[in-house]
């Protein structure tokens, strides 16, 4: 496979599993809200409950994401497999 066929790759991967990371955080939050949280809450703060948890799965996403890449980039050499999504089309004056 050429580069940009690797990098198309690697973005449609990285989506899906930034995805799964972001479903399973809001799975896990939401179960531990149940089952220990939303009994001592009254009716009023409940509601806020949702809109909360989907927002801090997001940014635990988010960091596991970023972690993840760090660690992925360390290990793979970058410019040898793909090809640059933004590329200069100006060519630089010598």
């Amino acid at each position: 496979m050429n580069k940009k066929a690797n990098t198309l790759l690697f973005i449609l991967g990285a989506t899906l599993y930034n995805f799964l990371i972001t479903v399973l955080a809001f799975l896990l939050l939401l179960i531990l809200y149940i089952r220990l949280i939303m009994p001592l809450l009254q009716e009023g703060a409940q509601v806020w409950a949702f809109p909360l948890i989907f927002i801090i799965a997001m940014v635990i996403a988010f960091i596991v994401y970023r972690y993840t890449i760090r660690v992925l980039m360390k290990k793979i050499n970058v410019d040898k497999y793909f090809d640059p999504i933004i590329s200069n089309r100006r060519k630089p004056k010598i």
